[in-house]
């Protein structure tokens, strides 16, 4: 009981009270967004699905072309100040999308432009997001911090989900992608009444090009093992994830499963899993904390393997609540390793080739999963994916570096003792 007051006692920091409700209500304006958007762009006079997608891309892009550039700007700039203005972007615009729809003058470069703004803001903002954390808390309550936030983010996508649906019904998307923007514009008042002094140094460091910083990125990034086999490992996990969540997933569902509301089944699963996993992190303190986390990516094939075998809907429910699970557990150590791995000068560029590698070939399995469910079945394609996320998390527990990275022991909590002796993979 001591240990849970002393976890909570961190929100009574203003500092971090206010990065938190601030993370909290952009989650929330995030959640709002897509479905308000794909509803609103579908829902204009003579759209199709591609004029949708063309919406889309004009979003993911940007955010992929610019989120190198994001980290540069993080680490030489204080990060308060580049996620505030990574939000003030955010809202002016959904703020822009939601007059288009309400004013019913939606001209197709015009919501592209918006969204190609809502891509690059998003690029600024993450980057500045995973530096922030150590400049707002001490490194011995980095975990307690990031899963506090992960509860909070977590808990607002769920219920941005859930609310936006019945917002679009009930309102129209119009004045849900104005609350969307709403949102962002208070998150970026939160942000901006954060006052960190250790900022300053980010702000006063020597200048160089934007290329050097990049390749000093790179090379913090590189020297790291664990962190670039990771990365790698999850370039092609994301492949066999998006393929599956995004397409394959869906056709057994409306195959053989009951259509969609087996599938939002699954997917409120995968939610609960999300949350319950935060509160596991609340008290997890591994003394390996990238062997546990790179461990918990196995699980995560069971919903795909349990669809690709005709299993009962509930055993994949289950296998989602589990992968919900894995996966916050595994965000929560991955980044709290991040940020007392890498030097606070470097953080922000490091994790924007994070998540570059991460999720740049995302799309991939996208545009291949409708084609191969076509030649072998969407329930064969299904056990290929869970194959693939089995396999490559297995080559990636080969790397010493991923097994043998320890934490420091100055964070208090519940201690799991090691996965391996010590001398294993040395």
């Amino acid at each position: 009981m001591h240990s849970v007051r002393r976890d909570l006692g961190l929100l009574r920091d203003r500092r971090f009270a206010l990065l938190l409700a601030a993370r909290t209500i952009s989650v929330l304006g995030s959640g709002f967004a897509p479905v308000a958007l794909a509803f609103g762009v579908l829902g204009l006079p003579g759209a199709t699905p591609t004029t949708l997608s063309v919406v889309l891309t004009a979003e993911a892009l940007p955010m992929i072309a610019f989120m190198l550039v994001g980290g540069v700007i993080a680490d030489r700039l204080p990060r308060n100040r580049v996620m505030m203005a990574g939000e003030g972007l955010n809202a002016a615009a959904y703020s822009c999308l939601a007059v288009m729809m309400l004013t019913g003058w939606t001209p197709i470069p015009g919501l592209v432009t918006a969204a190609a703004i809502s891509g690059i803001s998003t690029a600024i903002f993450f980057p500045a997001m995973t530096g922030i954390v150590p400049d707002v808390v001490p490194a011995e309550r980095l975990q307690t911090a990031n899963a506090l936030l992960g509860l909070g983010s977590n808990i607002s996508r769920v219920a941005g989900l859930v609310l936006s649906g019945a917002a679009v019904v009930l309102i129209g998307a119009g004045w849900s992608l104005a609350i969307s923007g709403a949102m962002f514009a208070v998150a970026a008042v939160l942000v901006a009444a954060l006052r960190l002094a250790s900022t300053e140094r980010a702000a006063t460091a020597e200048r160089h090009s934007v290329l050097a910083d990049l390749r000093d990125g790179w090379r913090e990034f590189s020297s790291r093992q664990w962190l670039w086999v990771v990365v790698a490992q999850f370039s092609i996990m994301v492949i066999a994830m998006q393929a599956a969540h995004g397409v394959l997933g869906p056709l057994v569902a409306k195959e053989s499963l009951g259509g969609a509301p087996a599938w939002s089944a699954v997917l409120a699963g995968e939610a609960v899993g999300m949350i319950a996993g935060i509160l596991v992190t609340l008290r997890l303190r591994p003394r390996r904390p990238i062997l546990v986390a790179t461990l918990l990516t196995l699980p995560t094939a069971l919903p795909y393997l349990l669809l690709g075998a005709a299993a009962p809907l509930w055993t994949v429910v289950a296998s989602a609540v589990v992968m919900g699970i894995c996966f916050d557990i595994f965000g929560v150590l991955w980044n709290t390793t991040m940020q007392r791995e890498v030097p606070p000068e470097a953080l922000s560029r490091v994790s924007s080739y994070d998540a570059l590698g991460s999720l740049m070939f995302g799309p991939i399995g996208l545009m291949l999963a409708g084609p191969v469910a076509i030649s072998v079945g969407p329930r064969p394609a299904l056990l290929g994916c869970a194959a693939i996320v089995a396999v490559v998390s297995l080559l990636a527990l080969l790397s010493p570096g991923v097994r043998n990275l320890r934490a420091p022991r100055d964070e208090p909590g519940t201690v799991v003792p090691d996965a391996a002796p010590a001398e294993a993979g040395a």
